[in-house]
């Protein structure tokens, strides 16, 4: 069963990395996975929230931090680690066959950090501000899954790491965010 698993996660993860392959992803998937590139929206949702919420905008945020934090420490200091996984672009028995479009780095595959970090704060999101602004559920979700998508375009992630840390990134996020808004409801 496992590795019948294994032999779809592959089949995948190579009709992705080669399959999907074009110069426009190419261009636009490394800037996708790129943290640094989502500055500005974590500048704005700072900003936003504590405009429109004051106080509560201030616990909003430390919320959402706290999503993130708890998310990237859960899937790169003890998912990871226990379960050992190399990621494709630095395993031998694939690594020919495996188009990287950025610097494979030496961690480990299984989850994703992208995708757990990216989905805390997608359902962090939705379940705060979906209710008053519709445009939200799908946008986030879009935003995280394009960045999922690109771990596996560029060659540092099988499709199962994505799944599994977007699905554990949206546990997080769902439950901080119901826990604030438990604890400090918004009028959104």
């Amino acid at each position: 069963m496992l590795e019948e698993l294994i032999k779809i996660d592959h089949q995948i993860f190579y009709a992705i990395n080669t399959g999907c392959s074009n110069l426009f992803f190419d261009w636009l998937m490394p800037i996708l996975r790129n943290k640094m590139v989502w500055i500005p929206l974590y500048i704005f949702i700072i900003a936003f929230a504590i405009k429109s919420y004051k106080l509560k905008g201030l616990y909003l945020i430390l919320f959402f931090a706290a999503a993130v934090g708890i998310a990237d420490y859960g899937s790169a200091s003890i998912l990871k680690p226990m379960v050992d996984r190399v990621r494709p672009c630095n395993d031998v028995t694939i690594q020919s066959q495996v188009i990287s479009r950025v610097p494979c780095g030496s961690g480990k595959s299984f989850p994703s950090s992208h995708a757990t970090d990216h989905f805390a704060i997608a359902l962090f999101l939705i379940v705060i501000f979906a209710k008053k602004w519709k445009f939200v559920l799908p946008t986030a979700l879009i935003w995280a899954a394009a960045i999922s998508f690109a771990q596996v375009y560029v060659g540092v992630h099988f499709p199962i790491d994505v799944i599994c840390g977007a699905i554990f990134g949206s546990i997080i996020g769902f439950l901080i965010a119901k826990l604030f808004l438990k604890y400090i409801p918004l009028t959104v």
